[in-house]
């Protein structure tokens, strides 16, 4: 039985007003390529129903995988009899040298085109770095990336994952992701650039346009196709449990949301994942007013919209909004779906036929869709090239890899707090403990060599954990490791505690000078990482406790990848540093910083909770925040937070001054430059980033309290001063307003960068 869901046309029809031009009037995001588009319909020409419908649907490679080999068998029936079009993930389940994928996807690329004659597209997970390929170059996590506010070390991942990814045969991969991580329970936060949309929309942009290369629609040689990801709103699920329903106002949506993609839409992306959760209501995978009235129509873009694991089965399973997988079908692909990611069974297809042949779904959304997946073949040149030389990427794990890596994670860890302990003193004797304090697997985090990132220790050997490191960078006999506790090293559950003898690092602690106390979380991804209590663990608390009574100066390090609330514990501590998720080089690093070999750089990209009932972000409604009331009714409303967005201490001390604004007052098409100098005022040459607020005084909506409008970095030796320009273009100001435009309204607004702030006015009110 097939139902006609009005509503999930009609459900978000108020947003869909709020696109901002109508889709015959904008540029298109992508700018058309004749000679490629007469090839995709040619090619669309020649092929029947059959071949339409295999080309819209992905599967594992499990499906044709027998033992430690490819099965012919099931080759010639997924690309003889079924005709698919894609192929995803890694060999059984685990990182592959770039040798053996490149061997396997020439295999799979051969029993295509001698079956089908069309080139199957290979997907991978790489999401910081070539982390499906055992010998690829690691990058920090993206919100690592993020805590560097610097575009140039997203770029450098991007770069560096799209060469060694194309070196390993694969053309085609699920990153960035851009889920704005808002909320600290949603176990993927440590996936995104932070909190931010602002900062979330220049990485991801830089990333992509580094993964691509210059031109959208010829993919070069050492690039290949971007698939951002999870459109949208997936990281603000009511809950904070992963896959769970969004509840948001359509001007969050618009605004925050929808940003970051809208952006690298318009840097050219080729391709976008679908958010598993719905949003107010309606599932994203059925949500047409979302796929193809923001997305395809409101941004006149010709990519490929493929779904995530299974998520047109959740349709039916889970979200009971379609009777079976073929009406889950009909909803989805009529919403926008061109590419269904069925991961188990081929029998969708026969489902998808079905769909067709019922008049479920129009013949002409089949065309559109497996328009959109051809010339994704087509722009990366698969039908000319389904293979390639990869004996030629002779840069793969290069020392210029290694060094941009290694330079994203000396960026993008972050002091917090410092009594004076740190640097520690050469010759200190240091005692490491903690359950982080000896693994590179925490390090790393999720989407390491496999999917939740156990059982890569055969992989790691030849990186450092922070224990190693110290070694290293201190001396074996000044450096001790007494674990305290430790986590399961491969296992799957990743929040399990054994080996806890707090009374051995407790006594440990006293015969050291300095305690370097590593707490945090284990790798874990996805559903998988929910939990209960935001709160560290009681074991590792009580660890930090035991050591903090030595009386021993304590350097507290977390290693995790969402921020886990210390707030009983914080005044233990003599330093705090925030390592987050580094990287096979985070260990390193944070030895550099440690010692005073390198000076820190880095600064929240979210908001830190004091309180597990507090949960709150940087850019929060004014009124939410409140000294006690006048009256009977004298409420307040305070925010406290450990640590705020953008905090971040360093060795040296910096002076913010003459902070200028080029314009007084300005309207709508007015570009606001900035200048401000900033000064090194200690002792030690440092790089700081410089973060540019505005804030709108009085709207007709309640305004956000500040938001960031631009950063920059500046490095500055000890005494020396620069002029830093920033720039804001007025309509960055706006916001959408109650009648789903785009309003920047007359009156008064505040810019601020490091406790300085100028007022400029704007002079007529425009909505659009």
């Amino acid at each position: 039985m097939y139902r006609i869901h009005n509503y999930l046309v009609l459900g978000l029809a108020a947003l869909l007003a709020a696109v901002a031009c109508k889709s015959t009037s904008v540029k298109s995001a992508i700018a058309p390529d004749p000679e490629l588009e007469a090839k995709v319909e040619k090619t669309l020409k020649g092929m029947d129903l059959d071949t339409k419908i295999g080309q819209m649907v992905q599967l594992n490679i499990n499906l044709i995988t027998d033992g430690d080999a490819l099965d012919e068998d099931m080759m010639e029936a997924l690309f003889g009899r079924w005709k698919i079009g894609s192929i995803l993930n890694v060999f059984h389940g685990t990182a592959q040298t770039r040798e053996r994928t490149a061997e396997l996807i020439s295999e799979i690329q051969a029993a295509s085109m001698k079956y089908l004659g069309i080139p199957t597209i290979y997907g991978l997970d790489m999401i910081h770095g070539a982390t499906y390929l055992t010998d690829g170059t690691f990058f920090p996590q993206e919100v690592n990336i993020a805590a560097t506010f610097d575009t140039e070390n997203a770029a450098n991942m991007g770069r560096v994952m799209a060469y060694e990814t194309r070196a390993a045969m694969c053309p085609w991969i699920f990153s960035p992701v851009m889920d704005l991580g808002r909320d600290p329970r949603w176990p993927r936060q440590w996936e995104s650039y932070g909190e931010d949309s602002y900062v979330q929309a220049k990485m991801a942009v830089a990333e992509t346009e580094a993964i691509q290369g210059s031109d959208p629609n010829s993919i070069g040689n050492g690039n290949v196709a971007a698939c951002i990801k999870h459109y949208m709103a997936y990281g603000a699920p009511f809950t904070g449990k992963d896959r769970t329903p969004a509840i948001l106002t359509e001007h969050e949506m618009r605004e925050k949301y929808f940003r970051p993609f809208k952006e690298c839409v318009e840097a050219g992306a080729l391709s976008l994942m679908v958010n598993s959760a719905s949003i107010n209501g309606i599932p994203t995978h059925a949500n047409k007013t979302l796929l193809t009235g923001w997305l395809k129509e409101g941004l006149n873009w010709d990519g490929m919209v493929v779904t995530d694991w299974a998520d047109v089965n959740n349709l039916f399973t889970r979200e009971h909004i379609a009777a079976d997988r073929k009406e889950a079908l009909a909803l989805a692909v009529n919403a926008g779906i061109d590419m269904v990611m069925d991961p188990y069974d081929t029998l969708c297809c026969a489902d998808l036929k079905a769909a067709v042949q019922e008049k479920m779904i129009p013949m002409s959304r089949i065309d559109d869709a497996v328009r959109r997946v051809l010339r994704l073949k087509y722009r990366l040149g698969l039908f000319d090239n389904p293979v390639w030389d990869v004996s030629a990427y002779d840069k793969f794990g290069s020392d210029e890899f290694v060094a941009q890596a290694r330079k994203a994670a000396l960026e993008s860890e972050v002091l917090l707090k410092n009594d004076g302990v740190l640097p520690i003193r050469k010759g200190s004797r240091i005692l490491v403990t903690g359950p982080c304090g000896n693994s590179v697997r925490t390090l790393n985090g999720g989407w390491s060599y496999t999917w939740q990132g156990t059982e890569a220790a055969e992989y790691v050997d030849k990186y450092n954990t922070i224990y190693e490191a110290l070694v290293n960078k201190f001396g074996a006999s000044n450096v001790s490791y007494v674990p305290g506790l430790e986590f399961e090293p491969e296992r799957f559950s990743w929040q399990e505690e054994k080996n806890v003898d707090i009374a051995a690092a407790a006594a440990a602690a006293r015969r050291a000078d300095v305690v370097v106390c590593c707490l945090g979380e284990n790798s874990y991804c996805e559903t998988p990482g929910n939990i209960d209590d935001l709160n560290l663990s009681a074991n590792q608390k009580a660890l930090l406790k035991a050591v903090a009574a030595s009386g021993k100066p304590v350097v507290l390090v977390l290693n995790e990848g969402r921020p886990r609330i210390i707030g009983d514990v914080e005044p233990l501590a003599n330093a705090v540093v925030d390592v987050m998720l580094p990287g096979n080089y985070g260990g390193d690093a944070l030895a550099e910083l440690l010692s005073g070999d390198a000076n820190f750089s880095g600064k929240l990209p979210f908001t830190y909770p004091r309180h597990i009932n507090s949960l709150h972000t940087y850019d929060y409604k004014v009124s939410e925040n409140v000294g006690t009331m006048a009256g009977e009714y004298n409420y307040d409303a305070v925010m406290d937070v450990q640590w705020p967005f953008g905090f971040g201490l360093s060795y040296t001390t910096y002076e913010y001054s003459a902070f200028k604004c080029s314009k007084g007052s300005f309207g709508a098409d007015d570009v606001l430059d900035f200048q401000i100098t900033v000064s090194n005022t200690g002792t030690v040459a440092g790089k700081e980033p410089v973060l540019l607020y505005s804030s709108d005084i009085i709207a007709s909506m309640v305004p956000d309290v500040k938001r960031l409008r631009a950063f920059a970095t500046v490095e500055l030796a000890p005494g020396e001063s620069k002029v830093v320009e920033l720039s804001i273009p007025a309509k960055e100001l706006s916001f959408v307003g109650q009648d789903g435009k785009w309003h920047l309204e007359k009156g008064a607004f505040r810019f601020a960068a490091g406790g300085c702030s100028v007022e400029a006015d704007c002079l007529e009110t425009t909505i659009w």
